[in-house]
């Protein structure tokens, strides 16, 4: 069992700041990359950032410049800086791992149950 456990979602005006957190636990026998995406209503998931374990990144075009991933000293861990918040940034955002949970296993993909961001005046 994996388990994704995330924090830090709220309420910030625009041109606010919110810092996502994410934790992996459980049967994990090693992560080739976190992430973070985000659903909002009526719409698909899309991806927001990723993190590779050689510490690689990526972003989404709408958040470059304005959101940056990072991982914890743990390397289990990973998190999301928000700044200068826009309402479209509104949405679930879900905490991702691409992990293998023994040697023998291919890598798969395990969420989080999300996180709540509400960007408004």
């Amino acid at each position: 069992q994996v388990q994704l456990v995330e924090s830090g979602g709220g309420l910030v005006q625009p041109g606010g700041s919110l810092r996502l957190s994410c934790a992996a636990s459980g049967s994990i026998f090693s992560i080739n990359a976190l992430g973070w995406y985000r659903q909002a209503p009526g719409k698909q998931r899309e991806l927001v950032a990723t993190i590779a374990n050689a510490g690689s990144t990526n972003y989404a075009d709408s958040v470059k410049g304005r959101f940056t991933i990072s991982r914890g000293s743990a390397k289990n861990t990973v998190y999301l800086q928000m700044n200068s918040l826009k309402p479209e940034d509104t949405a679930v955002y879900y905490c991702n791992a691409h992990l293998r949970t023994d040697y023998f296993s291919r890598p798969n993909d395990y969420w989080g149950q999300g996180t709540q961001v509400t960007v408004s005046s």
